[in-house]
C-alpha cells in the first residue's frame, strides 16, 4: 500500500479522499491555485503545494506542475478525483513516465472510451446493447441528415468528444436538422476542439440508469449495482439514488452483465461508471462510460456498505478486488442531492460570495455531508459553486425521502442564493415521490417546482423583528460587560420609559414586498403588531443566529442571521432573505440596497454612467456591474445629487461593499 499519494483534484472530493487515505493511515498531498490558498482541502492534508493561478488552465490543468509536486513531495501515487485531469490519457502516462502510480484506469481504457462514436463501436462489438443510431466516421451533413431521417425522429445529435450536457441538440423534425447540426458542431468545436458527431433516437421519456463496476489488475471485475440518475437540468444531474426504483432483479442483472462486458472489453481496472439510457418499458441502450469516479458514488457506498475510494486505492497498489460478484448485496435505500450556490428561479444561475453562514444537518448513521467548503470560505466564480453532496439512507425509498426533506430543512447557508428550497420542492414532488422518473422531469414539473410566490407568513416578519430586538439587546448586554460601569441605563436596550410604553417601527423588505412591524416594549418581552395582529413575542438568540421563539405562548425554533442590511430568516424549514430598511435613510430601487447603494453581489465594474456631482432623477442609471457573465445596472433610488463613486472602472467588488454616495434631493 502507498505511504503517500497526491491528490489532483480540489473541493469535496479532494476532502473526501482525504478522509480515506487518512483512515488507512496513507499521507496526503494537496495541490492549489492561488485562489485556493486558504481552501478546505489545503487545510486537511499533509501538505500542500502551490501550482499556479485561479484559472484551471494555469493551474489544476497543468500536467508538469502535477507531476513536478508529485515528485517533490515524493507523492508514490495521483488520485485525480473527478473533473479536471481524471479523464486525460496524456496525464495518465505522464504519470506512467513519471513513475507515479494513478489511480485509475490504464491509457488504453481512458483513450478507448475517450470519444463517444469509438466507445459504441467497441460495445457494438462486445454485444452490448446500443441506442439506434449512426456513429461513422463519414460526417458529411446530407449524409448525417439521411441517416437521421433513417433512424427517424426525434433524433439527438451529439458531439463525440461532448460531455457536461454541451454539444448535443435535440431534433424534431427534419427540416430542422441542418441548422442544429451546424449549431452543434460550432458548440463542440468550441468546448472540446473536435466537430465529430454522431446521431441517435432520442427516447421520448427515458431514464438515465448507471453501473457501478470495479476492475482489478487480475481480470476480475464486479458490478457494485445501480443508480437512477434521471432527475436533471439542462443534461446535469440534481438528485440521484440507489437502486433505482423498479428496477427487477432480471433487468438489474443483465444490466450488471452489459456493463461488466463493457469493462472487460476495454481491460479496465479500478472504478468506473457505464452509463445507459432506458425506455420505461426496462429496454436500455448502452450511452457511455466515465473512466473515473463519479459524484454520486456516495449512494453507492450507502447501499453497499462499502467504501469506493479505499477500494481504489487497494486496486491501484496491485490488491485484488475486496469482494466477489456473489458477496455483493444491496441494503436499504440511498438518495443525494447537490447542494449548489446557485439561483433556480433565474435559470440557475450560479452564485458567489462569502459563506456568512453554514450550518449543515448533522451527520449519523443516516445523513452524510461531502463538502469542500465551511462558513467564512468564499464561493468562487473560477471553480464549480458546489456547495456540499447531502446524502440520505434508510431502510426503504419512503423512508429515505422523509430523511432527505428532513435534512434540507436543517439546511441552512446565508451569503450565496442556492439551491435549497428547490431540492425541497423537488423531493417532495408527487411525480418525484411516486418514482415516477423520467430526464424530464424537471421540465414537466415547472408548475409545481417553480411555484408563483405567495405573500410571506406574518411568522416570518415576526420571527425577523423579534430577532433584531434581542440582537440589539445582545449587543447592549456585551457592551455593558466590557463597561467601566456595567450598570449605566444607556446600556439598557428594554425600551424603558418614565410613565409611558416606547413603541417603534421595525421596516422589512422582500423583493417587491414591504412590511412594517409596529413594536410595544413590556417588561418581559415585546408586543409586535402586523397589520393589525398582534402577538406577546419572547425569546433568546445566540451569537450564531439561533433563535428560540415563543409567540403567544407557542414556541418554535429559527435562525436569523444579519449581513449587512439583509436578515436570512430560516423557519419551517424554509428561508427568506429579508432586507432590514432604515425608515430615516432612503431606500433604493432598481439595484441600490434598502438603506444605501449597495453592491447586490460580488463582481466588477465595467462602467460609470454618471458623473460624480451631477443631479439625477429616480431611475437613471448610475453604474455597471459584470457578474457572473451578466449585466447589471445600478440605478438612482430617488432624486438626488451622485456626490462620489466607491470604486472605479476594472474594480472588483464584494456582496454588500457600498457603490456611490448619494444624497436625495431635499
Amino acid at each position: 500500500m502507498f505511504d503517500k499519494i497526491l491528490i489532483a483534484n480540489r473541493g469535496e472530493i479532494a476532502c473526501r479522499v482525504i478522509k480515506t487515505a487518512r483512515r488507512m493511515g496513507i499521507k496526503t498531498v494537496a495541490v492549489y491555485s492561488e485562489a485556493d490558498a486558504n481552501a478546505r482541502h489545503v487545510r486537511l492534508a499533509d501538505e500542500a503545494v502551490l501550482i499556479g493561478p485561479a484559472a484551471v488552465k494555469e493551474s489544476y490543468l497543468v500536467i508538469d506542475k502535477i507531476i513536478g509536486a508529485a515528485k517533490q513531495t515524493g507523492a508514490q501515487a495521483i488520485h485525480p478525483g473527478y473533473g479536471f485531469l481524471s479523464e486525460n490519457e496524456d496525464f495518465c502516462h505522464a504519470c506512467d513516465e513519471a513513475g507515479i502510480v494513478f489511480i485509475g484506469p490504464p491509457v488504453a481504457a481512458i483513450h478507448a472510451m475517450g470519444s463517444k462514436s469509438e466507445a459504441k463501436k467497441i460495445m457494438g462489438a462486445a454485444g452490448v446493447p446500443l441506442t439506434p443510431g449512426y456513429h461513422g466516421d463519414d460526417q458529411d451533413p446530407d449524409l448525417l441528415k439521411r441517416e437521421a431521417d433513417g433512424i427517424g425522429y426525434p433524433v439527438l445529435i451529439k458531439a463525440a468528444a461532448g460531455g457536461g450536457g454541451k454539444g448535443m441538440r435535440l431534433v424534431e423534425k427534419a427540416e430542422d436538422f441542418l441548422d442544429l447540426l451546424g449549431s452543434c458542431k460550432r458548440e463542440a468545436i468550441s468546448s472540446f476542439g473536435d466537430d465529430h458527431v454522431l446521431i441517435e433516437k432520442y427516447l421520448t421519456r427515458p431514464r438515465h440508469i448507471e453501473i457501478q463496476v470495479f476492475g482489478d489488475t487480475q481480470g476480475n471485475c464486479v458490478y457494485l449495482f445501480e443508480r437512477d440518475c434521471s432527475v436533471q437540468r439542462r443534461h446535469q444531474k440534481v438528485l440521484e439514488e440507489a437502486p433505482a426504483p423498479g428496477m427487477t432483479p432480471e433487468r438489474r442483472a443483465a444490466m450488471g452483465k452489459a456493463a461488466v462486458d463493457a469493462a472487460k472489453a476495454v481491460g479496465y481496472v479500478g472504478a468506473g461508471t457505464v452509463e445507459f439510457i432506458a425506455n420505461q418499458d426496462g429496454t436500455f441502450y448502452f450511452m457511455e462510460m466515465n473512466t473515473r469516479l463519479q459524484v454520486e458514488h456516495p449512494v453507492t457506498e450507502m447501499i453497499t456498505g462499502l467504501d469506493l475510494v479505499e477500494w481504489q486505492l487497494r486496486v491501484a497498489s496491485g490488491e485484488p478486488l475486496p469482494l466477489a460478484q456473489e458477496q455483493l448485496q444491496i441494503r436499504g435505500h440511498a438518495l443525494e442531492a447537490r447542494i449548489y450556490a446557485e439561483d433556480p428561479d433565474k435559470g440557475f444561475l450560479p452564485s458567489t460570495g462569502k459563506l456568512l453562514h453554514l450550518s449543515p444537518p448533522a451527520e449519523n448513521l443516516h445523513v452524510r455531508v461531502d463538502t469542500g467548503v465551511e462558513e467564512g470560505d468564499e464561493i468562487s466564480p473560477h471553480y464549480d459553486p458546489m456547495i456540499a453532496k447531502l446524502i440520505v439512507w434508510d431502510q426503504n425509498r419512503d423512508r429515505a425521502l422523509a430523511r432527505m426533506l428532513q435534512a434540507l430543512a436543517e439546511y441552512r447557508v446565508a451569503g450565496v442564493s442556492n439551491n435549497i428550497s428547490f431540492l425541497s420542492r423537488l423531493t417532495a414532488c408527487p411525480a418525484f415521490a411516486n418514482a415516477d422518473l423520467d430526464t424530464g422531469l424537471i421540465e414537466r414539473e415547472k408548475a409545481y417546482l417553480f411555484p408563483e410566490a405567495k405573500a410571506t407568513p406574518v411568522e416570518v416578519w415576526q420571527v425577523a423583528a423579534l430577532a433584531e430586538l434581542l440582537r440589539e439587546a445582545n449587543r447592549g448586554a456585551a457592551k455593558a460587560r466590557r463597561d467601566e460601569d456595567p450598570l449605566s441605563p444607556w446600556h439598557a436596550r428594554d425600551g424603558w420609559r418614565l410613565n409611558a410604553t416606547a413603541k417603534r417601527d421595525l421596516i422589512f423588505r422582500l423583493g417587491e414586498e414591504q412590511q412594517t412591524v409596529n413594536v410595544a416594549y413590556r417588561a418581559d418581552g415585546y408586543t409586535l403588531t402586523v397589520n393589525g395582529q398582534s402577538v406577546e413575542a419572547r425569546g433568546e438568540l445566540n451569537d450564531r443566529g439561533l433563535l428560540r421563539v415563543e409567540l403567544d405562548g407557542m414556541r418554535m425554533d429559527a435562525t436569523v442571521v444579519a449581513a449587512n442590511e439583509k436578515r436570512h430568516v430560516f423557519l419551517h424549514g424554509r428561508a427568506w432573505q429579508l432586507s432590514n430598511v432604515d425608515p430615516l435613510h432612503f431606500s433604493g430601487e432598481g439595484g441600490g440596497a434598502e438603506g444605501g447603494l449597495l453592491a447586490p453581489m460580488p463582481g466588477k465594474v465595467i462602467s460609470l454612467i454618471a458623473s460624480e456631482g451631477a443631479a439625477v432623477e429616480k431611475g437613471a442609471p448610475l453604474l455597471i456591474l459584470e457578474a457572473m457573465k451578466m449585466e447589471h445596472t445600478i440605478n438612482a433610488p430617488a432624486a438626488g445629487t451622485v456626490k462620489a463613486f466607491r470604486f472605479a472602472v476594472g474594480d472588483q467588488v464584494g456582496d454588500g461593499d457600498e457603490l456611490v454616495e448619494f444624497e436625495v434631493k431635499a
